[in-house]
């Protein structure tokens, strides 16, 4: 009865982890679904997304393999790029996103974003979560502009990237300006936006003058161009 009983749970044990493992990427899970998450990518197309200040994505933002390649050679040979940002505003959320990077690249996830003429660039208005090849990109160097940092603002509290070419997850925590940033499991940020500590964080940045910058409670999400190959694929919200 014994063995049997052992059996039966090694069973489920691996049945379970069957089950997890199972998951497909771009999709929700029936937990997920009940907890309110929802997904800004369905794995096949740019519905839901478009280049900023345009009215739809550019052909230099691809669907490869069920993820959201930034083709660096489409936009060589004459197909505009720009920065890919969500359709939806989002104020209270939490955004859960995998990144793979190209050797030596850069990328972010932009959030806040305010799309307006006056402001050319969705980095004028929101900050960054930075997604960075750390070991071959310049800015590997700097501090505030590694993998997980919130760009220029404020470093990881540790190194929780992975090797280049593997996939990573992201997530961004946004709560009535709290925000926090996980990388891996790791939580590498935390800070609250439109407080004295967040200004003074702006003062002492490359934004200090941005008149736009962290200003945005309610804002798109956005994927940056930075002119390097990217990949983002599994990217689920849920607001809070």
């Amino acid at each position: 009865m014994k063995k049997i009983i052992i059996g039966a749970f090694m069973l489920g044990a691996i049945t379970g982890a069957t089950a997890v493992k199972a998951q497909k990427v771009n999709s929700l899970s029936a937990k997920e679904k009940k907890e309110g998450w929802q997904l800004l990518f369905d794995g096949k197309t740019t519905n839901g997304w478009h280049t900023y200040l345009k009215d739809a994505a550019s052909p230099a933002w691809k669907v490869v393999d069920g993820a959201l390649e930034f083709d660096v050679d489409a936009k060589k040979t004459g197909a505009p790029g720009g920065d890919l940002v969500t359709n939806g505003e989002y104020e209270n959320y939490e955004l859960s996103i995998d990144w793979k990077i190209s050797e030596g690249g850069n990328s972010g996830v932009i959030f806040s974003v305010h799309e307006d003429p006056e402001f050319k660039a969705t980095y004028l208005t929101g900050p960054e979560m930075q997604v960075l090849d750390d070991d071959k990109h310049p800015d590997g160097k700097i501090i505030k502009h590694n993998a997980g940092d919130l760009y220029d603002l404020v470093k990881s509290s540790q190194k929780a990237v992975k090797p280049v070419g593997q996939w990573n997850t992201a997530k961004i925590v946004k709560k009535d300006g709290h925000l926090s940033l996980w990388l891996n499991g790791v939580k590498t940020v935390e800070t609250t936006m439109g407080t004295p500590e967040w200004d003074e964080l702006v003062a002492n940045s490359k934004f200090k003058d941005w008149k736009g910058f962290g200003k945005y409670a309610k804002g798109h999400i956005a994927l940056q161009d930075h002119g390097n190959k990217v990949w983002y694929r599994n990217i689920k919200l849920r607001e809070l």
